[in-house]
């Protein structure tokens, strides 16, 4: 056995890891809206002041994964999932202790908010360097942990605000998501290169004297290009709408008069589907390319949110669930596998960092729009009109994407 090479490839237990990672962080973050009415009880908040700790949380999000791209660039993704498990964790248990509306956004919005900050931008620029040939399925697998959190997490905090109170609840997530964190960090490694290894899993090893540069575009040649623009605006849209979704379908559920229960069932099918989504686009990507995935999932978006007009029973919902659920895990497995394939992995971090600043941005505006229209008209109708115009832009935009430059461009 050549050396640095054993029996399963190292890239495997990074791909594991990142999965758990994705599970607890975005399965948690997902599933705030199980929280919402009790929160809305506790505190007599209105729906916008609620909904704005999600959306200042991921704008915050947004702007710590500009930083943690590039310092996952530069140093790996060792130290910053560690720092990021305990900002989380700290932030989940101190939401147990919040007296004021003021402490959420402290505590929530700011704390979980950075701590989520590298869950995608470091783990999947991470693995876009230890594949290329599967990139797509293994970024596809790593964001199925998300999907399977988005299944798993919305029944697991009802039953603990059923048994126990939503402060008991926040305190035991916040445990659960500090050693989960802890204890996986230290399996991720920048590159294979640090582990005298090759992409891939290749049979001749890099070692460090044979090492080879990455290729790919810089920063700021990325940043001059339409296509970036481009893919920012159609993910600013997918933010929009999927983050728009997640706060406020389970409010909405129990609106049309569904018991708590079958809400978090809704938001659990989305998330369920989802994972069937991120695993066939991430492989889709590898054979039909970034461009026509992207197209597919938009098409799939705008289909459910047509649906969502006319859905007032629970069937109709966990229609709407499927069509929504297959989209929004689409997208996102999508996104690391389509920066590499068209501006390469050598600042790849950075340039994720950058994307998820601007597409948070949609994620920040959405679940806030919506709360604001719904209490000035008591409905979310006008809202879920507004995304399918919304779902037709993107598509719109994704089918004008024009070809990558060449990702074997230096800097």
């Amino acid at each position: 056995m050549a050396l640095g090479q054993s029996r399963i490839f190292y890239g495997y237990r990074i791909v594991a890891a990142a999965f758990a990672l994705q599970l607890f962080g975005w399965g948690i973050w997902n599933s705030f809206g199980v929280f919402f009415t009790p929160l809305m009880e506790a505190f007599a908040l209105r729906r916008a002041a609620l909904s704005g700790i999600t959306s200042l949380g991921i704008i915050i999000c947004g702007a710590a994964g500009i930083l943690q791209g590039r310092l996952n660039d530069r140093y790996g993704p060792r130290v910053i999932m560690t720092v990021n498990g305990v900002l989380m964790g700290a932030g989940l248990c101190l939401m147990s202790q919040a007296q004021a509306l003021w402490h959420m956004y402290l505590f929530f919005s700011l704390l979980v908010g950075v701590g989520l900050g590298g869950n995608d931008v470091v783990l999947l620029s991470t693995i876009a360097r230890w594949f290329i040939r599967l990139r797509g399925l293994m970024s596809g697998i790593i964001k199925v942990g998300t999907g399977a959190g988005m299944l798993l997490m919305p029944f697991l905090i009802n039953g603990l605000i059923r048994s126990y109170g939503w402060r008991t609840a926040f305190f035991v997530l916040g445990v659960m998501v500090l050693l989960v964190f802890l204890l996986l960090s230290r399996l991720l490694v920048r590159d294979p290169e640090k582990k005298g290894l090759a992409p891939d899993n290749a049979q001749r090893p890099i070692r460090s004297r044979e090492r080879r540069p990455e290729t790919g575009l810089p920063l700021q040649k990325v940043l001059a290009t339409i296509q970036f623009w481009g893919i920012c605006g159609a993910y600013f849209i997918v933010l929009f709408c999927t983050a728009t979704i997640l706060v406020h379908i389970v409010p909405h559920a129990i609106d049309l008069g569904m018991t708590s229960t079958e809400a978090a069932a809704v938001l659990s099918t989305i998330g369920g589907v989802s994972i069937a989504g991120r695993f066939f686009m991430g492989a889709a990507i590898d054979r039909i390319g970034s461009r026509r995935a992207l197209l597919i999932c938009f098409s799939v978006l705008t289909l459910g949110t047509v649906w969502l007009q006319f859905s007032a029973t629970l069937w109709m919902l966990l229609v709407f669930a499927v069509l929504n659920g297959f989209a929004h895990g689409g997208f996102y497995a999508l996104t690391s596998p389509l920066l590499a394939e068209f501006f390469g992995t050598v600042s790849l971090g950075a340039i994720f960092g950058v994307l998820a600043f601007t597409y948070f941005i949609g994620g920040a505006l959405g679940p806030v729009a919506a709360g604001v229209v719904f209490d000035a008209t008591g409905t979310y109708r006008i809202v879920f009109i507004a995304l399918i115009f919304l779902s037709l832009a993107g598509t719109a935009v994704a089918w004008t994407l024009k070809n990558p430059p060449s990702a074997d461009q230096g800097g």
